[in-house]
């Protein structure tokens, strides 16, 4: 069976981006260029540049979007009519759980605190996505709901899936991290009485 193009461009997206993380993590950021990560990722350098402008995108991979249809239920109130619940459904999905191996993971932990730019470039991606998940609450909410509240909504769920990150990363059972993120997301309900 032919793969579609884009699947191919899917994969070859995600082979580029695991060789600059192996690449960071065997020799830093600044010890490799981008001749080998395209040689590592076996593709042209004109192809890689076709896919990232620079090491430090390719390290961080294509930051995922929302689904459209997904965002249309959420502002329309659904799919469980509870803020919290629907956020967790509307964010979920961007965080490619099928590709979040423990390995994976542990190494992007690690990379991303060795190196300050990639922490910047990553903030820059997250406050866009925050910025426009605080939007579609809005919306979904109206304008007797603070912006505020809006932004603390999203900015927990990011502090729940770090938690839940160190909690995955050391689980003796290895199950998975979607396990952890809800745990996570039950106790702040519990404990902020939500």
């Amino acid at each position: 069976m032919i793969k579609s193009a884009t699947r191919r461009r899917s994969e070859t997206t995600d082979r580029i981006t695991l060789c600059a993380q192996k690449l960071t993590d065997e020799q830093g950021l600044d010890g490799f260029t981008m001749d080998d990560l395209a040689e590592a990722a076996e593709v042209s350098r004109r192809t890689l540049f076709n896919y990232f402008p620079g090491k430090v995108d390719a390290v961080l991979g294509l930051f995922p979007v929302l689904d459209a249809d997904a965002v249309a239920v959420f502002v329309a109130g659904g799919p469980h009519h509870d803020l919290v619940q629907d956020l967790r459904a509307l964010v979920v999905p961007l965080l490619r759980t099928e590709l979040m191996e423990r390995e994976t993971l542990a190494r992007g932990r690690r990379i991303m605190l060795a190196n300050p730019r990639l922490i910047a470039r990553a903030h820059e991606c997250y406050s866009e996505i925050s910025a426009e998940v605080v939007g579609h609450i809005a919306t979904r909410e109206g304008p007797t709901f603070a912006a505020l509240r809006a932004r603390v909504a999203v900015s927990v769920l990011a502090a729940l899936f770090d938690s839940a990150l160190d909690e995955y990363l050391v689980d003796p059972e290895e199950r998975p991290i979607l396990v952890h993120f809800d745990e996570s997301l039950r106790t702040a309900r519990s404990l902020l009485g939500a």
